[in-house]
């Protein structure tokens, strides 16, 4: 891992090199009307260049939109695609949202915040009623999407959009030299009418472009699309612990060809490299990665499935994460940090049933009353996690400060109705034979 000043020569490098290759490209590939223009916030969000690298100067708040379109989405399908025999890939940003984040990106703390927005979310999107709101997008492009993520997160406002297609995100990791992430179990699914092959093993891998798609695009699992949102986070962590090498300098003319090629934002270029350079040297302690409060609907409820948001929660998260004005909408969540209410989710991955046996044991003596055991977690762990699975990091530091040890993540990568979620590694096993 680079250190600060590693990692700030990195991003200034980056940054200059970014200004100098975009400068003439731009980087809006659909056209918006004034309107839909008037959507997003205009105030000025960076610096000028002037011969240095620009800062951002107030938090922001990105939509991203990962876009997956296949060939017999369109009326007109690239000629190239039509005698295929099966769906084809297309690069294009005018389909359904198969992945949406909302990421603030704030100097005042010089933090990272991820908000993932499951697709199948149930919402009002203005022209087609309740929905779901990955439709968004395709019947109103980026000013739709993003004012009806404004409307389900409490008018927590948009500054800017990026929308990047599936085939970029492959060629993105393949430009960056691929990622090493855990494969929690075997993956395996073949789609022949979209030519889908998935098959992957458990296990730590370095994944190329094209298994790394196959790791994102899985989700016929338990836990259907949120499962794949939580591999999304795992991804996402692992690229940004990997992405600040050195060898990402002698990548950027690869990556740069990706951006230019595979995306639609309506950042400027100056606005973009103060986005990357604020992203460098931002400290893994200080991202956080958050999944919209909700719950699957019920089978037969609807004629679709859905996941349901939590509007109190919902409330609650964009009041601590996203700036909102906590005077005004947060409500009192007491009682979901009360220890003797608090859902605690244990997932093991030491494989010793008395190192969990103790730790039900402590936290039962420190009152908290709402404890379940939420089977094993597959990855051999050296050191205990405690997930703030709501975003709710004074609980998981609570409990961290009860076990003496583990790193506090605030992430969705937990059991997906627990609170705080722990995921039990060897240094506990290590702590009580200790204490013994």
């Amino acid at each position: 891992m680079l250190g600060l000043s590693g990692v700030a020569v990195l991003s200034a490098t980056a940054g200059a090199f970014l200004a100098m290759s975009l400068a003439s490209t731009p980087l809006l590939q659909s056209q918006l009307s004034p309107d839909e223009a008037d959507v997003f916030e205009q105030e000025d969000i960076s610096s000028g260049l002037n011969f240095r690298l620009p800062q951002l100067t107030r938090p922001v708040n990105i939509l991203v939109l990962g876009i997956k379109v296949i060939s017999s989405d369109l009326i007109e399908p690239p000629e190239e695609t039509r005698d295929l025999g099966y769906h084809a890939l297309v690069n294009s940003f005018e389909g359904l949202s198969d992945t949406m984040l909302l990421i603030r990106f704030n100097p005042d703390n010089k933090q990272l915040v991820v908000l993932s927005v499951p697709r199948d979310t149930r919402t009002w999107v203005e022209g087609i009623g309740t929905t779901k709101l990955n439709e968004a997008n395709t019947i109103g492009g980026p000013a739709l999407a993003a004012s009806s993520t404004s409307d389900l997160l409490e008018g927590v406002e948009v500054d800017r959009y990026i929308r990047i297609n599936v085939q970029g995100v492959e060629k993105l990791i393949d430009a960056l030299g691929g990622v090493t992430v855990y494969v929690p179990y075997d993956m395996k699914y073949t789609d022949e009418s979209q030519h889908l092959y998935i098959d992957l093993k458990q296990g730590e891998q370095h994944l190329n472009g094209n298994q790394a798609m196959q790791f994102l695009r899985f989700r016929y699992d338990e836990n259907g699309d949120i499962g794949r949102i939580q591999r999304q986070q795992m991804l996402m962590r692992a690229l940004q612990e990997q992405a600040l090498s050195p060898t990402t300098l002698t990548r950027l003319p690869q990556i740069l060809s990706v951006i230019q090629e595979n995306v639609d934002t309506n950042l400027s270029v100056e606005e973009l490299v103060a986005l990357v350079g604020f992203a460098a040297q931002t400290n893994r302690s200080n991202v956080e990665m958050l999944l919209l409060p909700g719950d699957f609907s019920d089978p037969g409820e609807y004629e679709l499935s859905y996941w349901l948001p939590d509007a109190d929660r919902i409330t609650d998260m964009m009041a601590q994460h996203f700036g909102l004005d906590s005077g005004i909408y947060a409500s009192d969540y007491s009682d979901y940090s009360d220890p003797s209410y608090l859902r605690v989710a244990i997932q093991d991955s030491t494989g010793a049933s008395d190192a969990v046996d103790r730790l039900l044991s402590t936290l039962a003596d420190a009152g908290y009353g709402n404890v379940y055991v939420d089977g094993s977690w597959s990855e051999p762990l050296s050191e205990t996690r405690i997930i703030a699975q709501q975003g709710d990091v004074a609980s998981a530091e609570a409990i961290r400060q009860v076990l003496g040890l583990g790193e506090v993540r605030i992430e969705s990568t937990g059991s997906l109705r627990s609170d705080v979620t722990i995921q039990l590694g060897q240094d506990w096993q290590a702590a009580q034979g200790e204490s013994l």
